[in-house]
């Protein structure tokens, strides 16, 4: 059986390239929303943090309507943290429409997720986006794309994919890069003409994969995946496996299937082969799970997700103001978030830590993370993260460490800092050429001398550099480097921080905090410009006396504290120290607390 009426298609690029407002374009002119009705930019992008921070977390379904076709798009994230997200939704469609913007060109994160798709077999459109922008090189992108096709070992016909040229924003696409489009009818002609249509025996035993999960308070677990062959009906008694599981078959009853259309879902009785569809009713229900039917268990094989690289450890908050902003505070409480996340985000890795009360969470990236420690956050978790580590690997008895690819794209004028801040964190020029007033700079470099290098990349570049990262491979060990110069100002007393605590601190370093904000002993309050840690009294009042003075009274000028955000934190710890997450506040502390305890364990260290 072939669908004709129907196309599963996902639209993959590195981020910001313009993956979801091209979506909206779609969804404007496939007739998803009503005439009047009120629309937002990047629809697709619903998570509050999402808004936030301009970028995708995860991956969404959405339906257009073309004719009397059925298109079913998957919108993916473009951060090469939550490579993850297009992993697992590849299995769930037949081709792919690559976007590439007109003037940054193929970046690390596209090379990442083309070579998947093309490991899938999958087909190809290129789309060229934002040809309309003012520093667009459509003909040079054009001969990248086609070199980097060539680079990852594409077929014939994977060189003769359609191109297409398009501004997602101006929702306009055409064949050719000198000519102006009017429409996306262009794009959506060749969704239909290129894009294979599903197949799959309707007469056969169900077979569908689970490739996505979703929660509603209501009906418990969402599982998302599309049919493979058979139908699915309410009410159907089916079998849930698993192809890298031995356990025994674990029998359930359909309760509800829904359908996309546009942005929202469509209740339906069943569905058949190629249908992306929601269904709920099966409770013990993760990512790569298969459902059949009772009497022919036949577990589809999974796609393999890559692995984490980097490893923090989560905590509970034992500081003297734990419990006092957070609703959820246990181990107990933060174990079970924990592993909750776990069935929704294949990439992500949690094991107990070597405490009780720790957990060792391994993820893609330092965005990967915060982004979760922020979301428990949201949600009213209180706890403590621990500066990031690497994962390392041993591979024929050598010690190896995880690589980065970086990408950066800086003003010429900055060229000779980013050159020399690489070079001492062990960092390898690939690549390096010109690009009007830019410079583009390729490196290999080992993952764990990136950390804490951001904030002093825009700082070097004057916020006008642009940094990327994907994960390369692993490589042997390529020995110890330092990659943090200062030191912390620590608090030496519980209290409040005076004024003139602060001014007489403010000499040593820089500050973290401003007046009357509470403070304990081991709490980090400001950086130290030398490479050692000192203890400062920022609770410090001062004593009245009847003598007066011609100072006396002059006002206490205070420097603005430096606030940080929580990917600021992450990259600013050390080993010793921890951030203390809380709903309301962001802090930074001494894993050991007690001064004359911790002079003492650092003593012994030597």
């Amino acid at each position: 059986m072939i669908r004709e009426d129907l196309r599963n298609v996902a639209i993959i690029a590195h981020v910001d390239h313009g993956k979801t407002t091209l979506v909206d374009g779609l969804l404007e002119q496939g007739g998803a929303y009503h005439e009047n009705q009120a629309t937002s930019d990047r629809v697709m992008d619903s998570g509050a943090l999402e808004k936030e921070r301009g970028i995708t977390i995860l991956a969404k379904n959405t339906a257009i309507k073309y004719g009397d076709k059925k298109i079913n798009v998957i919108d993916t994230p473009g951060h090469a943290d939550f490579g993850g997200e297009v992993e697992r939704i590849l299995k769930m469609v037949n081709g792919v429409i690559l976007l590439v913007d007109a003037a940054e060109g193929p970046m690390p994160q596209t090379r990442f997720v083309l070579r998947k798709a093309m490991e899938l077999n999958h087909r190809i459109i290129v789309v060229v986006n934002k040809v309309d922008r003012p520093d667009a090189r459509v003909h040079q992108v054009i001969d990248e794309v086609l070199e980097l096709l060539i680079d990852l070992n594409a077929t014939d016909e994977q060189l003769d994919s359609p191109m297409l040229f398009c501004s997602g924003r101006a929702g306009t696409a055409s064949f050719s890069p000198d000519e102006e489009g009017k429409d996306l009818i262009p794009l959506l002609d060749t969704i239909i003409d290129y894009i294979p249509a599903p197949e799959g025996e309707e007469s056969e035993p169900l077979q569908l994969l689970v490739s996505s999960i979703d929660y509603n308070d209501y009906v418990g677990k969402i599982g998302v995946g599309r049919i493979e062959r058979g139908t699915l009906s309410i009410n159907q008694e089916v079998a849930v496996c698993n192809y890298h599981s031995e356990d025994a078959p674990r029998r359930a009853k359909i309760v509800s299937i829904y359908q996309f259309d546009g942005l929202s879902r469509s209740p339906v009785q069943s569905a058949t082969v190629g249908d992306i569809v929601c269904f709920s009713g099966v409770e013990e229900l993760s990512i790569g799970d298969t459902l059949c039917v009772p009497s022919c268990v036949e577990p589809l094989e999974f796609v393999k997700v890559s692995e984490p690289t980097m490893e923090m450890t989560f905590s509970v908050n034992d500081s003297p103001f734990a419990g006092r902003e957070g609703k959820f505070v246990t181990s107990r409480q933060i174990r079970d978030r924990l592993y909750k996340e776990t069935l929704k985000d294949v990439s992500l890795r949690v094991s107990d830590g070597d405490t009780t009360d720790s957990f060792k969470v391994a993820g893609r990236g330092e965005m990967h993370l915060s982004i979760l420690i922020e979301t428990m956050r949201r949600e009213g978790y209180e706890l403590c993260c621990s500066t990031p580590r690497v994962l390392y690997k041993t591979i024929d008895g050598t010690l190896h460490e995880p690589i980065e690819r970086v990408s950066i794209d800086v003003p010429e004028e900055s060229v000779g800092a980013v050159v020399q801040k690489l070079g001492a964190r062990k960092g390898e020029l690939l690549d390096m050429y010109n690009s009007g007033s830019r410079t583009r700079l390729e490196y290999l470099i080992p993952s764990r001398c990136l950390f804490g290098y951001r904030s002093e990349f825009m700082t070097d570049t004057k916020g006008e550099g642009i940094l990327n990262t994907l994960f390369d491979g692993y490589q042997p060990f390529k020995g110890e480097v330092v990659t943090r110069y200062t030191g912390s100002l620590i608090a030496s007393e519980d209290g409040e921080a005076t004024s003139y605590g602060l001014f007489n601190t403010q000499d040593r370093g820089a500050m973290f905090i401003g007046v009357q904000t509470p403070v304990y002993e081991g709490m980090i309050v400001g950086e130290c410009p030398k490479m050692e840690d000192i203890v400062v009294n920022v609770c410090k009042k001062k004593h009245l006396t009847a003598v007066r003075s011609k100072g006396a009274d002059e006002a206490l000028i205070l420097t603005p504290p430096r606030v940080m955000s929580l990917e600021q934190a992450i990259e600013y710890i050390g080993e010793d120290e921890l951030i203390e997450v809380t709903p309301k506040s962001l802090r930074l502390r001494k894993k050991i607390l007690n001064t004359q305890t911790r002079l003492k364990t650092q003593a012994k260290l030597k």
